[in-house]
């Protein structure tokens, strides 16, 4: 990633709903504006969490495969905290 996160979180060896608790009870604890990356795998994660995180309102910065990673690779999601 470019910017670098106040937070970083791993939960490419979580699975489903896991991956999102995980990120949401980190995400709570954030002052608001402060940015969060999260390191994902799988297509299930790919898809729920950044939609389930912007469904509460906080913005999705970017999603970006790390390097030479495909769909059910290695992700970074970019996240920031609802003000």
């Amino acid at each position: 990633m470019t910017d670098k996160a106040n937070y970083y979180l791993d939960i490419t060896g979580e699975a489903c709903p896991m991956t999102f608790v995980r990120t949401k009870l980190l995400v709570e604890r954030m002052p608001p504006g402060e940015t969060l990356e999260v390191r994902l795998r799988g297509s299930e994660p790919l898809i729920n969490v950044p939609k389930s995180v912007a469904e509460l309102g906080h913005d999705i910065i970017s999603l970006t495969p790390e390097e030479s990673e495909g769909a059910t690779g290695i992700h970074r999601l970019l996240i920031r905290k609802a003000q």
